[in-house]
């Protein structure tokens, strides 16, 4: 039997899986069909924020959110050791903010779902919000915030994780395409690529949006995630003066300040497909957005826009571990979170390839709850139909 173990698709939660299993002393190699790191990964903003994040109708996720944020520290200290260089972990924490009295009202009904959840969150007024942050606006009359929201350098991971996991013997390919998953009598045999084939005992599917989109898959183990469009840019703060050091999110965008001055402002929420247009309305509302909250970046200059595409699934919960075909895995759907997740993601995949079973937190978030779904809709339709 083959003992390579191929892993489709090198964003961070691809590569975070790669090394995992690499420094265990695996055989594995990772396909990548443009840059590694280059897709959503590169796009996302890097914030590690289940608490300031956390919302009704999440609390079935939120375990799983809260566990893998308590993961990032020794993460990332290991990453850059392995690595040899840094990822900008932060801990200066973040800021949820609100402009006027129906801002308020519903950053306290967001406030009072945290508290039931134990969540660690403070409420401020708008005086203490801007001790914190003194070039906040006048206009924020509260907030929210959360110490252990953190956030890390997204793009410095990405590139620590390519060289982590080849300096454990990983090998990675990239502008690799793969034309289809080759599985026979329910049992995976491999990948089947634009030149060749590559026999594999394990294919772990973590293509991000694209993870639907791969040749071979049969329909009862295809995930269903989609691509939801987010629109990004950065201004430029100087790098001695930052506006702003925590993580702050309001109404309609999000700022999160980099070491070298960078401010990011996001992100966009479309249902386009792979539409990666930028558009003066998208870009806009997030200029609009952030300056509300931050009036200083008014001369700022912008040094960059984007588009990336969040694997999106039916119910915004990652997919993970085992499907109906012997040694096909998944590890997507992560949707807005897989910065965030990429930690428990990978101890996951990890030990159900090293010992056959996920970690119990990780149980609830495999293909098999959507198959469960399709069974109770069927049933319900034939109770529907079989009345008179």
């Amino acid at each position: 039997m083959p003992e390579e173990i191929v892993i489709v698709g090198g964003g961070i939660c691809g590569l975070s899986i790669g090394w995992f299993l690499a420094r265990s002393g695996y055989p594995v190699t990772i396909l990548e069909r443009g840059g590694a790191g280059l897709a959503a990964t590169w796009a996302a903003a890097g914030m590690l924020a289940p608490h300031a994040e956390a919302e009704p109708g999440e609390e079935g996720l939120l375990p799983l959110l809260r566990a893998s944020r308590g993961m990032w520290a020794d993460f990332a200290g290991e990453l850059e050791a392995a690595a040899g260089m840094s990822v900008d972990y932060r801990e200066e924490g973040t800021l949820v903010v609100a402009l006027d009295r129906d801002d308020a009202a519903r950053l306290r009904f967001l406030y009072d779902f945290q508290k039931r959840q134990n969540l660690p969150t403070e409420w401020l007024s708008g005086e203490e919000a801007r001790r914190l942050e003194p070039h906040l606006s006048r206009r924020v009359v509260a907030a929210i915030y959360s110490p252990l929201d953190h956030q890390v350098d997204n793009r410095k991971v990405a590139r620590a994780l390519i060289e982590a996991f080849r300096r454990a013997g990983g090998r990675l390919r990239e502008h690799t395409e793969v034309t289809g998953i080759v599985i026979e009598a329910d049992r995976v045999l491999g990948v089947r690529l634009q030149r060749g084939f590559l026999e594999a005992r394990v294919v772990v599917l973590a293509a991000g949006a694209w993870s639907a989109q791969i040749p071979g898959l049969p329909e009862t183990v295809r995930p269903p995630v989609r691509p939801v469009k987010g629109q990004m840019l950065a201004v430029q703060m100087p790098p001695e003066a930052p506006l702003l050091r925590h993580v702050v999110w309001g109404r309609e965008a999000y700022l999160v300040p980099r070491r070298d001055g960078r401010l990011l402002i996001g992100a966009t929420v479309e249902e386009k497909g792979f539409d990666a247009s930028l558009t003066a309305g998208g870009i806009f509302r997030l200029l609009r957005g952030a300056w509300e909250i931050l009036p200083g970046i008014d001369e700022c200059p912008i040094v960059e826009m984007w588009v990336g595409f969040r694997p999106g699934s039916r119910d915004d919960a990652p997919i993970l571990g085992p499907t109906a075909v012997e040694g096909l895995i998944m590890a997507t759907g992560h949707y807005r979170n897989g910065i965030l997740l990429a930690p428990i993601t990978a101890y996951a995949i990890h030990q159900l390839i090293v010992h056959g079973a996920l970690p119990e937190i990780a149980r609830p978030f495999t293909l098999d709850r959507f198959q469960r779904t399709r069974v109770v809709q069927a049933m319900s339709a034939e109770n529907e139909s079989a009345r008179p």
